[in-house]
């Protein structure tokens, strides 16, 4: 499924040879706007868990899902904490309320710790309500079964190992053979660990426990959300932007210079979501 969007899509964009260039006439055009976008993940998370479960009484376990998030938004504040001024930068203060945050090499906008807490609370919400309502035909039957026969739920996947040391290669390979050979990948690494860190622990238990097809249309509109938000919004208006010595060195220049990362994190973010949550559902 994603193959289909992302070839052509590439081919298409790879038609253009000279990127766009954004020029705003204005020091402050967006008054709050990194403020305010997150909103594109509070009102999903506000309308999936004050609306829509309840309301069809779908019953999910509290406990699973908030041992998920405990899990998964402290590494996301870990990314900021540690990386976020060696990967980003925020040149326009002016889309912030201006409340700084800790992190190691100065402080970061208060708005990225609740962008990576309302990002997993968004992206678990979607993959349990498509699961649970719009695609509940299609659910493990009884979850219960599918675990009562599993001796260990932590089992090594030596796929998943030798596709993200592939991965890892193949970017630093590119790195150097790159208009921007200055540097090293190391965004695209961190993300590559992230996704595959789970996946190489638990992917053989949790295979047979992922809603697969939650998991396409979930990632579909993360994806969706995330384009919406980094290409026309984010990047060309300065509420944040990225190192490019830090990046693999493959920009997309119709998106004015976007960094392939940025669609990376968000595949990563869901792979790694659904395992997790899958695996803890199954432990507890």
């Amino acid at each position: 499924m994603l193959g289909m969007i992302a070839v052509p899509a590439a081919i298409t964009l790879h038609t253009v040879r000279v990127p766009a260039i954004v020029k705003v006439p204005s020091a402050n055009p967006t008054p709050y706007g990194y403020s305010w976008s997150l909103l594109l993940f509070v009102i999903p998370i506000m309308v999936i868990a004050g609306w829509f479960l309840p309301n069809e009484n779908i019953r999910i376990s509290q406990r699973a899902f908030w041992r998920t998030i405990a899990i998964l938004v402290p590494i996301g504040f870990g990314l900021d904490f540690f990386f976020a001024h060696r990967f980003f930068v925020f040149p326009n203060a002016g889309a912030t309320l201006g409340i700084g945050a800790p992190a190691i090499g100065g402080s970061v906008p208060l708005e990225e710790y609740v962008f990576y807490f309302t990002g997993f609370l968004a992206v678990l919400l979607i993959y349990i309500w498509a699961g649970e309502y719009w695609l509940a035909a299609y659910k493990v039957p009884d979850e219960s079964s599918e675990t009562r026969y599993v001796d260990r739920l932590l089992k090594f996947h030596p796929t998943s190992l030798l596709v993200g040391v592939v991965l890892i290669a193949m970017a630093i390979l590119y790195k150097k053979q790159s208009p921007f050979p200055e540097g090293f990948p190391s965004y695209f690494i961190v993300l590559v660990i992230g996704g595959v860190v789970p996946s190489i622990s638990f992917f053989p238990v949790a295979r047979r426990l992922i809603h697969w097809r939650a998991f396409s249309l979930t990632i579909f509109m993360v994806l969706l959300i995330s384009m919406l938000w980094e290409a026309t919004l984010a990047v060309p208006y300065g509420w944040w932007g990225y190192q490019q010595r830090e990046m693999m060195g493959l920009f997309i220049g119709a998106w004015t210079g976007l960094p392939v990362e940025a669609v990376t994190v968000w595949i990563m973010v869901t792979y790694a979501t659904t395992i997790v949550y899958e695996i803890v559902k199954a432990w507890q």
